[in-house]
């Protein structure tokens, strides 16, 4: 059994030790941060973006932009095989929900309102980030 299989059979306890009580209710519960509140939103500095639970690699600064959402955006991951998309009929819409295919994170959601190449907007909640800058300083 790889590593992998096993974050995705972690229970609700193991994250509830490792992960911040904002990062726990987004990523493990599904939350959403309050639009413009999240740390990566403006946020302007080169290179990657981890997963804050697992820590695999899942944005570049090089596809982040400023959507005006509120929340940090981007028009592709790093690696396709880096997220998985599930069909979200929560709230009365249908949403595309991103997680992260390594440990099952929730991450946010992809709309097709983005700019080109993709035409895709990864709407991704900071919480469910580190840059590997921040990363680092841990």
């Amino acid at each position: 059994m790889t590593e992998d299989a096993d974050l995705r059979k972690k229970d609700l306890a193991y994250w509830r030790e490792r992960l911040t009580p904002d990062q726990f209710q987004i990523t493990r519960e599904g939350g959403t941060e309050r639009a413009f509140t999240g740390k990566y939103n403006g946020h302007k500095a080169d290179g990657f973006y981890h997963c804050s639970n697992c820590e695999v690699p899942l944005f570049s600064s090089e596809t982040k932009y400023d959507s005006g959402s509120g929340w940090p955006s981007f028009w592709r991951a790093v690696d396709d095989a880096a997220i998985e998309c599930i069909t979200d009929r929560l709230h009365g819409m249908v949403r595309i929900e991103v997680r992260c295919n390594r440990c099952g994170a929730h991450l946010g959601h992809v709309f097709d309102d983005g700019p080109t190449p993709t035409g895709q907007r990864f709407c991704i909640n900071s919480a469910s980030l580190v840059h590997e800058k921040d990363r680092d300083k841990s």
